[in-house]
């Protein structure tokens, strides 16, 4: 970074020590051992600025190549996976063990200390079965509560816990929630300050063919806007959805930035001008 990046970035920093960050991360984004190496780099970084980070992590890539061994149908329905029994062991599996034990390697890697959860952990997140109207999308979780003392006492100690979306109910049934609906609650029972959503494209596109349809800044409004025109479409469209959840819910800012982007989390948090995609509630609240 040039003399010039350190100034711009010093008022950040100053202002983000002690905040907490929730950063959410596809498989697809983990799936190549330098992407993962980079992402830890970043959320070192982050921690050694003062910033307190969760990693959130789904794991779709790697729990439908599991499936397709099992022989588990994968099917999705606007963005979100139908969950059978024979999908949720495969989600099971990807989850607490390839994709967990992934990113755990990459954090010691990378000199951190990590620890794993998922949503049953701790009684950290209470979900309930999905309504079978007018979708049955089986052993799926829709979130009641959030009890984040194990997250916030990891945090507290400079660990750095990474978390995956497999909830349960109260009864112990295991569920499978969206894991950037999981972010979103998680931090807004957090208080976290942002909800940074890491993914393959780089942010919210006006046209989802057009990669150079970038938007650097969108409220709450102009999502609304996108969602009813048909802007959104599959995986967005949970996303969308979370976005709009975190800031109704007191998080300041969503970013959605790519992994695919160098330093993309970086960028986007310590420059002016970014990287990716900064979503806020107003758009007066953009440069405040």
């Amino acid at each position: 970074m040039t003399t010039a990046g350190l100034r711009q970035a010093v008022p950040y920093i100053r202002m983000y020590r002690d905040q907490v960050f929730v950063v959410k991360v596809g498989g697809e984004t983990i799936e190549r051992a330098e992407d993962r190496a980079s992402l830890l780099e970043q959320i070192s970084v982050l921690q050694g600025l003062g910033v307190k980070v969760v990693l959130v992590h789904g794991g779709g890539p790697q729990a439908t190549a599991l499936a397709e061994k099992i022989g588990a149908e994968s099917q999705f329905v606007d963005g979100r996976r139908v969950t059978d029994a024979a999908m949720l062991e495969a989600m099971v599996m990807s989850l607490k063990g390839t994709v967990r034990t992934m990113l755990l390697s990459s954090a010691r890697a990378a000199g951190m200390k990590a620890i794993g959860l998922s949503g049953v952990d701790a009684d950290l997140v209470t979900a309930t079965r999905r309504p079978a109207q007018p979708v049955d999308y089986g052993f799926v979780g829709d979130i009641e509560t959030v009890q984040p003392q194990i997250v916030n006492d990891l945090l507290e100690g400079c660990y750095l816990p990474v978390v995956s979306p497999l909830c349960a109910d109260v009864h112990g049934q295991v569920l499978n929630v969206n894991a950037d609906s999981f972010a979103s609650a998680l931090a807004v029972d957090l208080g976290a300050t942002k909800l940074i959503i890491v993914s393959a494209v780089r942010g919210v596109l006006r046209d989802v063919a057009d990669p150079n349809s970038l938007i650097s800044v969108l409220d709450l409004p102009g999502l609304a806007e996108m969602e009813a025109s048909g802007a959104m479409k599959e995986g967005m469209l949970p996303k969308a959805s979370a976005m709009r959840k975190a800031l109704e819910g007191g998080v300041k800012r969503v970013h959605v930035v790519s992994h695919r982007y160098p330093d993309s989390i970086l960028t986007e948090i310590f420059t002016n001008e970014g990287c990716g995609t900064m979503i806020v509630t107003e758009m007066s609240e953009a440069h405040a």
